[in-house]
């Protein structure tokens, strides 16, 4: 008979309720149909296909991109008293056969695979033989070309469609603006999917960005609120990766590099020393952070700009995967921006040059932006909100603001005029009056709207233009060469019915309230006996040789230094903690708890330090 999902939910994983969206897509699943799940980083994807692959007859596949993060998905499982496995080439001979023979016995729930190792004619022959409760594809913008991870190896899974027609497949991302989107269901072939979209929002992220002048005075400066707590430094070279990391363990912080010029084994080490918390800081290319499954990362710093803002936005959300407090800062200079574009234009695919062009010109203008970040990265993805976050720096100390009602106008105008079919630096040349020869050409300099701006800069005229498609009046299409085109919201601006304000430029000096402490929420814990569980759940790692975040996670240490159970029954009610994990881990949690407490009785003293902490 079926375990019920909640039940699964609740004895194995240790909740007690599903986040938003999490029961509809595990009841789609379970009843055998496919689906499309955009969900952001730490909105719990995972928990998605798991407890389908464990309600439904068979094995669930699930094919991931890297090793790492294979490798830490299936300890966590095994953790939770999950039947899983891995099966790649990390495996010696013994090991894969002792992984096939228990895929064959139907000792597994879920097996983690490669793609390349999955649509391999041997493998796909050996689980033909086998039930298959479901595929998920992780990371399913690896998928399509325009994603900003695109891997060939990826577009082969469509076949699976065919080839097991009856399986359900789930497609599961956390980046997939529109097109993404839909170039993902095209290619894995699963257009009768139901389609998830839990929208983008990571509330518990701070977006915060500086203009870059001394990046290496403004990290030292940055990570004075941070030590002790675990993080990652992005940068674009490996050079500078080296020199950061270095200067950073002269000041002392627990910090390694990582890089792909680095040994295989040298890379293994930092990323171990990582999640086991014998490194605080990661300084790292692009190439680290999709493996990474580390729930309590503090900050992700981007030292240099990345190249697009769905990588932006993934690497950010590595941050506060446990949902607490996390900080997102970028550095912003034009010099990263002309350097990227160089590479870019080193490519020999026009078509891909133009995509990765465009998207580089988004992540511009969000560094540039002058209103709510949160709320330009949502829009990006086509998560629309009308009210700012009050959680990113510009939020947090708001620009002086001017009246652009009438240049609003006629940004809108002239996009109407020029019938929605150019870009936006060939609007910007019309209302500046250029004479250029496209405009000759096409007779725009006929229109009413020609020169009708020439009294402002071509900067200027960016940064409105950015700023209307930021608040929704104006759209660019990435399926149409990024032309420029009217919403239904820009009709009151066009017919003076609606005010538009912009925000001016900082002055320099102006930085006074970025430093503000991170909003707070009710729950009270005790800091002196959160430290001591955080203790001894590093030493039961290290003993059993798993990352501490395996044992438990900072939310549940959190709940257990607020609530303080005293019984089984009582540790059972802690978020995080299952009925295989309190056999497991149980005793030894609650044996420091009482002491703690049996302490404090004696000591008379029961205001030991509280913490309030964002949960």
């Amino acid at each position: 008979m079926e375990i019920p999902p909640q039940e699964i939910l609740s004895r194995v994983f240790g909740y007690k309720e599903f986040r938003p969206a999490q029961e509809e897509i595990i009841n789609t699943v379970v009843a055998g149909e496919s689906a499309f799940v955009l969900m952001p980083t730490g909105g719990g994807k995972s928990l998605c296909y798991q407890i389908p692959a464990i309600v439904r007859p068979g094995c669930g596949i699930v094919v991931s991109p890297l090793i790492s993060l294979m490798k830490d998905q299936v300890d966590a499982l095994i953790a939770n008293g999950v039947r899983a496995a891995c099966y790649n080439s990390s495996l010696g001979a013994r090991d894969a056969r002792q992984v096939l023979a228990r895929l064959h016995a139907g000792e597994l729930d879920l097996l983690y695979v490669a793609p390349e190792r999955l649509m391999s004619d041997n493998f796909l022959s050996r689980i033909n033989e086998i039930e298959i409760s479901l595929f998920a594809i992780d990371e399913a913008h690896c998928v399509s070309q325009w994603g900003h991870d695109f891997r060939p190896e990826y577009t082969r899974l469509g076949r699976l469609r065919k080839l097991f027609a009856q399986v359900p497949m789930l497609a599961l991302t956390a980046t997939a603006a529109r097109q993404t989107g839909k170039d993902i269901i095209r290619r894995l072939d699963i257009e009768d999917a139901r389609v998830f979209r839990t929208g983008y929002d990571r509330p518990n992220i701070r977006y915060l960005v500086e203009m870059k002048s001394s990046p290496g005075d403004q990290l030292s400066r940055f990570l004075k609120s941070y030590q002790e707590k675990s993080g990652i430094v992005y940068a674009l070279s490996r050079k500078r990766v080296e020199q950061v990391a270095a200067r950073l363990a002269r000041e002392g912080y627990r910090a390694a590099p990582y890089h792909a010029g680095l040994t295989d084994d040298e890379r293994r080490k930092t990323q171990e020393d990582f999640i086991r918390d014998n490194v605080d800081i990661v300084v790292a290319t692009v190439a680290f952070g999709m493996g990474i499954d580390k729930p309590d990362v503090r900050f992700v710093f981007h030292y240099d700009v990345p190249k697009n803002i769905e990588s932006y936005y993934q690497e950010t959300g590595r941050a506060g995967r446990d949902g607490l407090a996390a900080t997102a800062m970028m550095l912003f200079g034009y010099q990263d921006l002309a350097m990227i574009r160089g590479l870019i234009e080193q490519g020999n695919s026009e078509e891909r040059k133009r995509i990765e062009i465009n998207k580089l010109s988004a992540i511009a203008a969000y560094g540039e932006a002058r209103s709510c970040r949160r709320r330009i990265l949502l829009n990006y993805f086509g998560d629309e909100r009308r009210e700012d976050c009050g959680n990113c720096d510009i939020c947090l100390d708001p620009p002086e603001l001017a009246d652009v009602t009438l240049e609003a106008r006629k940004a809108l105008s002239c996009v109407y005029r020029l019938k929605e079919k150019f870009g936006m630096m060939y609007v910007i040349d019309v209302l500046r009056g250029s004479n250029n020869q496209r405009i000759k050409n096409f007779g725009h300099h006929h229109l009413s709207t020609w020169g009708i701006g020439a009294d402002h800069d071509k900067k200027f005229w960016s940064a409105l233009i950015r700023h209307l498609i930021h608040q929704g009046f104006l759209v660019q299409d990435e399926d149409n060469y990024s032309v420029i085109k009217l919403t239904p919201t820009a009709a009151p601006v066009l017919k003076g019915e609606k005010k538009v304000e912009m925000a001016m430029p900082r002055k320099p000096a102006a930085k006074k309230s970025r430093e503000k402490p991170m909003p707070q929420a009710d729950i009270v814990y005790d800091h002196k006996l959160f430290e001591q569980l955080r203790r001894l759940r590093k030493e039961i790692a290290d003993d059993i040789g798993k990352p501490p975040f395996v044992v438990f996670g900072d939310k549940a240490l959190i709940e257990m230094a607020a609530m303080t159970p005293k019984t089984p029954e009582e540790m059972l009610r802690i978020n995080g903690v299952g009925s295989h994990k309190l056999d497991t881990y149980g005793a030894a949690f609650l044996t420091v708890i009482k002491k703690y407490d049996g302490n404090q009785d004696k000591n008379h003293d029961d205001s030991g330090p509280l913490t309030n902490i964002t949960v």
